[in-house]
């Protein structure tokens, strides 16, 4: 029995006869644990894409960025990662909370590389798991279901310039996420967040937006 296939796969795989070839694949490049060559590309990313479900059953994409470690191998079976500040949505460890199943899309740009990661997730703020990331809110524990490493085609080549300066990093104090410094938002602000911004100023959203269309590094 496939552990990636149902039925509606199935018809198109028979409609476009490739039902062998992705039986093939299947067979050759699921993995249902971690092994060392796994661990190391999983543990050199430094942002990757998570799918989770939300409450009406509609798939979301989120874009989760960090230093090389951020998302860390913990066993055979299982992944850690942290979530950091955002916008208060909560939208990816809201998701997770009402539905376990996720996705991960892990993509190196420069060689090219690619690989899929399906699992079940847990939100934690267990002392100990936040502990293992620089100022994480909550630590998300993710049991892997499924692995695989897909074909490098129609990916892009793509160098990265610099990493972001919100990425927490060790020995580095990150700066004010600078949207929050935005005048209109300042009554729903929390409160250590309203003490930096008045560390820092105030700005207009057309600052804000000025910078963002014009790639400033600071946005």
């Amino acid at each position: 029995m496939s552990r990636l296939y149902g039925p509606e796969h199935r018809a198109l795989q028979d409609t476009f006869a490739s039902r062998p070839l992705a039986d093939r694949i299947e067979a050759i490049a699921l993995k249902t644990e971690i092994t060392d060559f796994e661990k190391a590309f999983i543990e050199s990313r430094d942002m990757f894409f998570l799918s989770t479900v939300d409450a009406n059953g509609r798939p979301t994409v989120s874009y989760k960025g960090g230093t090389p470690g951020f998302l860390r191998v913990a066993d055979e079976k299982t992944l850690l990662f942290p979530s950091y500040d955002g916008n208060g949505m909560y939208l990816s460890m809201g998701n997770i909370a009402g539905n376990p199943e996720i996705g991960l899309l892990l993509i190196d740009f420069e060689r090219p590389f690619r690989m899929r990661i399906q699992g079940r997730a847990a939100i934690s703020r267990d002392p100990a798991k936040l502990a293992l990331f620089k100022e994480a809110e909550l630590v998300v524990t993710v049991a892997l279901s499924e692995l695989w490493m897909n074909c490098p085609r129609y990916i892009h080549r793509y160098q990265k310039l610099k990493t972001s300066r919100y990425a927490p990093q060790e020995g580095t104090e990150t700066p004010l996420c600078e949207w929050k410094r935005i005048d209109g938002i300042q009554d729903v602000l929390r409160p250590h967040e309203t003490a930096a911004v008045e560390r820092a100023g105030q700005i207009t959203i057309d600052d804000w937006m000025g910078k963002v269309v014009t790639g400033d590094e600071s946005a």
